[in-house]
């Protein structure tokens, strides 16, 4: 409901749908102005949190997801939204998706975009963390760990921004601070564009004086099904890989809607199964973590192809070499790709000091390599692993140099 009797009539005759105007919790006033603003044209601005008699705080603390239908525009204005310790759950996901939807139907048209500084940051005592094959309490850190009735696993709603089944859609102009496992995630998500996004997570955190861990901290994952999308100005640093493909089947059949998965949506068709048709530029960033920055990933016979990565820039401190700038492929995971599921791959101008600049596990198959600029006199631009998987790809225009010089 609205705050001092303020009509919906009057809100929607032209003023914007503060979620200040609305009463309840943060989340309840949130998600309110999201409704409304949905049933009168899609679009809520979203501002700094007032101060009110319940709190002086400026900045919004969630105890679950922002849950955003199709056809909407969220913009974010100079503000933080941050999880609350109470919270289990993603900072935004599309309302399609959630415990108990079996049946995750197409949305179109959302749009999450942040003017001026726009920040969301994790609980300052995550309740979990980590990816579904994690156990919280033992690898990494959740108060839920040993509570009875609580999952001991991690699972999607550790993810930050979760969108599924979605096409058209924008997501731009934020920062991603301390999230709980994968900062931004899409699951058979189409037709659209990332841009100028930031990253701040380490792996680690400081609670209450003691360093703990939190894993899976990666920054933007595209998952399975992921097709014909731009991303552009990826920044900062991660707990783990920075920017990843990852096309891997669950180790176990799972349906949308379960906490047994670290997704939230899962079509069986093998023909939506494919990453296809991404472009990634302008990565300026490292992990944290020591993992690697950029990361192509398939198998069980998930095909990833036409990719273009143009421009990644290393910029990680002296002290930390990333395992690879890139990485193709892994043993792990359901095994290699078969030769054919890995192909029509272009990789340019990327400028590395890690322990392997570009690093081909797997297979991969008619593709080219261009422009590498190796930082790490110990290791070739370009370590294969298995050269008899590698075919028709060429490697041009690659140079080592000492770091010194």
């Amino acid at each position: 409901m609205l705050k001092n009797n303020v009509s919906l009539s009057v809100v929607s005759s032209g003023l914007d749908f503060d979620p200040n105007q609305f009463s309840g919790t943060d989340i309840e006033r949130l998600n309110q102005a999201v409704l409304a603003a949905s049933a009168n044209g899609g679009m809520l601005r979203i501002p700094r949190r007032k101060p009110d008699s319940v709190s002086d705080r400026t900045f919004w603390l969630i105890d679950a997801a922002i849950l955003v239908p199709g056809e909407m525009t969220l913009i974010f204005e100079n503000c933080k939204v941050k999880l609350s310790d109470q919270c289990r759950d993603n900072f935004i996901r599309s309302a399609n998706c959630g415990i108990g939807i079996s049946e995750v139907l197409p949305l179109q048209n959302i749009h999450i975009a942040g003017v001026g500084k726009v920040v969301f940051e994790g609980a300052d005592h995550p309740r979990a963390s980590g990816d579904s094959g994690k156990v919280i309490g033992q690898r990494t850190y959740g108060t839920d760990a040993g509570k009875a009735g609580e999952s001991q696993n991690g699972d999607w709603r550790n993810h930050g921004i979760l969108l599924a089944n979605v096409s058209g859609f924008q997501i731009e102009n934020i920062m991603v601070k301390d999230s709980h496992c994968w900062g931004i995630t899409l699951e058979y998500c189409t037709n659209g564009t990332i841009r100028n996004i930031r990253f701040e997570s380490t792996g680690k955190r400081l609670i209450d004086g003691q360093l703990v861990t939190i894993l899976n901290q990666d920054g933007l994952d595209l998952r399975r099904g992921c097709r014909n999308i731009v991303i552009d100005g990826i920044v900062g640093y991660s707990g783990d890989d920075l920017v990843a493909l990852t096309g891997i089947k669950p180790k176990t059949p799972s349906s949308s809607g379960t906490l047994t998965s670290s997704g939230v949506c899962n079509f069986p068709e093998p023909e939506r199964q494919d990453i296809c048709n991404i472009v990634i530029r302008n990565v300026q960033g490292y992990c944290a973590g020591g993992h690697n920055i950029v990361r192509f990933l398939n198998s069980q016979g998930v095909k990833l192809h036409h990719i273009l990565l143009d421009g990644l820039m290393d910029s990680s401190p002296e002290e930390l070499r990333c395992a690879a700038a890139l990485k193709i492929g892994d043993t792990n995971y359901g095994g290699l790709a078969a030769v054919g599921e890995t192909y029509a791959i272009i990789v340019k101008n990327i400028y590395s000091r890690a322990q392997r600049p570009i690093n081909l596990v797997g297979s991969l198959s008619d593709s080219l390599i261009d422009g590498v600029l190796n930082l790490n006199p110990e290791s070739e631009p370009c370590v294969i692993a298995n050269p008899e998987i590698v075919r028709n790809v060429d490697f041009l225009s690659m140079k080592t140099i000492s770091s010194q010089q």
